[in-house]
């Protein structure tokens, strides 16, 4: 791959760097990165503290420390690495840090990070640009400008070295945070020549390194976030702690659409700590207290009336009813991929293959409930939050603060899980700003209860999706028809994000290119979706559509090879030879697992594939069943081919990872409603996998190059269906509807 070279211009470099007293900072004006403000935390007797709110200053001032710009290099040497993806335990910070130190040439035991703020962004004429961390884009979106930042900031610490020395710059190199003069032998650290290399200006082109040069990329490197969480000093928004501050408690109408009809505060202001009762929007009431607890436990004996308006006879049935009605409707159908004509190939079929899947509502469930702390006065609005997108938790800050965006800000804090839940919607936060308008001054924070949580999520969207399948006299796949039906996400949360009114994200995996494109090869194709949207809110939840489509496409895939008795690896492969790299992935799993060697009774193994995200992933599962129908998932193989590797082993755990959140979903994940509500309210009715329950996961990491391909959401997608499909290996039931806790599984 040859060299990338990158223009910086003049005016890019103005906006975005200055001399800083004892340090170098240096911005590029490119596409995403940020970090936190310059408000210190820190540990106090247990509790986390925070220094009050600063005024934050828009253009680099000489002889002020400098943190809002991408790379900042201390007289000690220390690293500081500005990121504006946010972390939320998937590693997007080491990641980022090590794509920067690659080009930076840094010594990287000496690297950490910091969030800049979205109102620095703003100010600083969006220098960072994107905030949002989604759709596994955090490293694969911005890998290009990242490490343009460590490559300009290198030549320039290398140029200020030379110049100090006096000698050609071609003559000197970086290494390890340390600039040598190769005649001479002569050294300098990165520290000590910070400040003449601010005075620069960048330069007009800088290369890339090309990826067969990479030290630091491509490492199995520490995470960066690791002891901070070990030793309890990391803080995430339900740790948060302010002098003055006041917890709230709150409960909005538990029916999707109704309003707040009146509550009685003389009921609870006499409790112990109790502060105020306040109506936050109009449905939902909140109490604010001393402590979280004392506002929780006067909230639950506050006598509360509501309005359930017209959705409080919507039930799971009724949805289900709304959405079988699609599967055979012609009205409102979009078409996602199309390729001959399937009716005439469906007509003309030796056999035709038919069946209907079933895929809940499922909520995120984040470890930490919905939470953020604000501070209102009529003059400005800061608060402190975990986020997926800092620029849409400002958004939601300004509108809510009745205040232009210039006089507010957001503080981004590291999320104890996301999953999308904290993506789009902020409405915790629109909650949380609400209340302390009421308290002029006074820092709130708002903690969401886990039964609240539940009740008001951005759920899973619920869909059925029919299938059908022609074969011809040798079995092979001649026609295949797919009929998803379900809600939007986009129309919900999006509209204009969508396409002519259609919602592509609903096709994940099945588009005929592009980041989801299907892996197979069908002479006549048709899939389409019939949107059908219930009342219940839908939301970006880890993976999306990827994991119900990859369950719907590689469970029916397994039926049409096992209705033509022939071996499900084969009739895949005969589908892929225009698909390669998905092939690859797939034989890589089949041959690590041990395909077609003989297994014990009651035990079988399952195959899928998929590519999401721009990565191609794989998984074959081994899974077995016992006399009284008990499931135990013993083992999956999983392979991933993401074109680049950035930290190999934080991909090992994200797969991981995601099959734990995956199977979870598979086995337990269903949020049904009654009434016009859900009727799970904690994880006792809503649970996840346990430790004992978790198989043993090989992972195998396969970089291609030449691309780069998401992570954290993409494997998400194949536990679930291998499992399945092995599933029916060993019992020979074929599962169409989920969660497994209610599917009797004796063979």
């Amino acid at each position: 791959m040859k060299k990338e070279i990158i223009n910086v211009s003049r005016r890019e470099f103005l906006i975005s760097s200055g001399k800083v007293g004892a340090g170098f900072t240096i911005g590029l004006y490119l596409p995403g990165c940020s970090e936190q403000s310059g408000n210190e935390i820190h540990a106090t007797s247990g509790a986390t503290k925070m220094a009050p709110p600063q005024e934050i200053s828009s253009t680099p001032a000489k002889g002020l420390k400098e943190v809002n710009a991408w790379v900042v290099i201390q007289p000690d040497d220390t690293v500081i690495i500005r990121i504006a993806r946010s972390e939320m335990g998937q590693g997007t910070l080491t990641g980022l840090a090590q794509l920067v130190a690659e080009e930076l040439e840094c010594d990287w035991s000496k690297v950490t990070t910091e969030y800049p703020t979205p109102g620095e962004n703003i100010k600083r004429d969006n220098i960072w640009r994107d905030f949002m961390t989604g759709g596994s884009f955090g490293i694969r979106g911005s890998h290009s400008y990242v490490r343009k930042g460590g490559a300009v900031a290198r030549h320039m610490l290398i140029e200020a070295a030379a110049e100090q020395w006096g000698v050609d710059m071609a003559e000197c190199s970086a290494a390890n945070s340390v600039i040598t003069h190769t005649p001479s032998g002569r050294t300098i650290s990165y520290g000590k020549v910070a400040d003449a290399a601010a005075e620069l200006f960048p330069p007009e082109h800088v290369e890339l390194k090309d990826p067969k040069d990479w030290k630091l990329i491509g490492q199995p490197v520490k995470r960066l976030d690791t002891d901070e969480k070990l030793n309890g000093k990391q803080v995430y928004g339900a740790d948060l702690w302010m002098e003055g501050m006041l917890n709230a408690s709150i409960k909005a109408c538990p029916v999707f659409g109704g309003k707040l009809k009146s509550f009685d505060a003389s009921k609870v202001t006499s409790m112990p700590g109790v502060h105020k009762v306040v109506a936050v929007g109009d449905d939902a009431v909140a109490v604010v207290a001393k402590t979280w607890w004392q506002a929780k436990t006067a909230l639950d004996k506050l006598p509360i009336s509501w309005d359930k308006g017209a959705n409080a006879k919507v039930s799971t049935a009724s949805i289900d009813a709304m959405l079988d009605e699609g599967l055979t409707s012609s009205k409102k159908v979009f078409v996602g991929n199309k390729n001959g004509d399937v009716n005439k190939a469906l007509k003309g079929a030796s056999k035709v293959v038919e069946a209907t899947y079933r895929y809940p509502y499922q909520n995120h469930a984040t470890m930490e409930p919905m939470n953020a702390t604000a501070i209102w006065t009529k003059d400005k609005c800061e608060v402190w939050c975990p986020t997926q997108n800092g620029t849409a938790a400002l958004q939601a800050t300004a509108q809510a603060a009745g205040l232009p965006v210039s006089q507010c800000d957001v503080h981004k804090l590291h999320l104890g899980g996301g999953f999308g839940r904290r993506g789009a919607i902020h409405d915790f936060v629109v909650q949380a700003v609400a209340i302390a308008k009421q308290l002029p001054g006074t820092p709130v924070k708002l903690l969401w209860s886990r039964e609240e949580d539940m009740a008001h999520g951005m759920y899973h969207p619920i869909t059925m999706c029919k299938l059908t399948g022609g074969l011809n006299n040798k079995g092979d796949l001649t026609s295949l028809r797919v009929r998803i039906s379900g809600q939007s996400i986009l129309a919900s949360i999006n509209p204009a994000w969508m396409t002519n009114g259609a919602d592509m994200f609903t096709f994940q995996g099945m588009l005929p290119e592009g980041d989801h494109a299907i892996s197979y090869s069908v002479p006549n194709l048709l899939v389409d979706h019939a949107m059908r949207n219930p009342p219940v809110p839908p939301g970006f939840w880890r993976g999306v559509n990827i994991n119900q489509n990859a369950i719907y496409f590689e469970s029916f895939i397994d039926e049409l090879a096992h209705t033509t008795d022939k071996d499900p690896l084969a009739f895949r492969q005969a589908l892929m030879t225009k698909h390669p790299k998905s092939l690859a992935v797939l034989n890589a799993v089949a041959k690590k697992a041990g395909w077609g060697t003989p297994t014990e009774k009651g035990v079988g193994r399952g195959l899928a594939v998929c590519k999401a995200f721009a990565s191609h992933i794989a998984a074959c599962a081994e899974v077995s069943v016992n006399d009284k129908g008990e499931l135990k998932i013993l083992r999956i193989v999983a392979a991933t081919d993401p074109g680049y590797a950035v930290n190999p082993q934080q991909i090992e755990a994200q797969v991981e990872g995601s099959f734990v959140f995956g199977l979870s979903a598979l086995l337990y994940g269903e949020c049904t409603i009654k009434d016009g509500a859900v009727e799970q309210s904690n994880f006792h009715d809503y649970p996840s996998m346990k430790i004992k329950e978790m198989p043993k996961v090989d992972v195998i990491v396969m970089p291609s190059g030449g691309f780069w391909g998401g992570v954290g959401e993409p494997t998400i997608a194949v536990a679930a269906p291998a499992v399945l499909n092995a599933i029916y290996a060993a019992t020979g039931k074929r599962i169409r509807q989920f969660p497994l806790k209610d599917v009797d599984l004796n063979a």
